[in-house]
């Protein structure tokens, strides 16, 4: 029962070869934007919560507001202002995917030694200095912890682009849902989760490079 489910979505999926890339090419283009937009505001704030008490928590409480609200609430509000598409559904996944990297990255900044910083601070570093040369290399893993944890989650919260016409895999699950089409369903949903493992497993894979080079330089920048 269960194998021959699996042959007619794969035989779903071949037949209809073209329509996949093109599904897949989209939710790949969503998950991937939405992170570069979330990383772009994730990082800033993240140093700016380890610099100001106060500025840490406003940040902290609007980055757990935004992980709370729905993606399809966000995109509900955006809809008057961006309309149907590919933009408010990015706007939507980047604002689910920012708490993980803003969390890390501040966790991240906080978690080096403070005898290092002292010591950089004493060698005569400015606090950007302290932050590029100390602060920041050792915090790259844990930063990027964070996006491995934001990216695999939105592969997930991409297919509800279908809902506003973002396109993506969704199409396919959605219509499959609408249609009883098990075959259709699977389609979607099988590469999707292929494709948050195979991130997974690549984002994991530099994690732990990154962890083995930049940790070591950040110590000895300060030493």
């Amino acid at each position: 029962m269960v194998l021959g489910v699996l042959v007619d979505a794969g035989e779903y999926l071949i037949a209809n070869w073209p329509r996949f890339t093109e599904l897949l090419t989209e939710h790949l283009q969503l998950v991937l934007v939405s992170e570069l937009v979330a990383i772009g505001i994730a990082l800033p704030l993240g140093v700016a919560a380890t610099w100001n008490d106060r500025a840490s928590s406003v940040i902290t409480t609007l980055g757990n507001v935004a992980q709370t609200i729905p993606t399809l609430a966000v995109i509900a509000l955006v809809f008057p202002i961006l309309g149907l598409g590919f933009r408010p559904a990015l706007v939507g996944l980047a604002v689910y995917a920012l708490l993980p990297i803003l969390t890390n990255t501040v966790a991240g900044l906080e978690s080096v030694d403070d005898g290092t910083v002292e010591a950089a601070r004493g060698m005569g570093m400015t606090r950007w200095e302290v932050l590029k040369n100390v602060r920041f290399p050792q915090a790259v893993p844990v930063i990027f912890a964070g996006i491995r944890t934001s990216v695999v989650l939105n592969v997930g919260t991409a297919y509800l682009a279908f809902f506003i016409g973002g396109g993506g895999l969704g199409v396919w699950v959605i219509g499959g849902i609408k249609l009883f089409s098990t075959a259709q369903l699977l389609a979607g949903a099988i590469p999707g989760a292929l494709l948050a493992v195979a991130l997974d497993a690549g984002l994991a894979l530099v994690e732990r490079r990154v962890g083995a080079t930049e940790t070591p330089d950040g110590v000895a920048a300060a030493g």
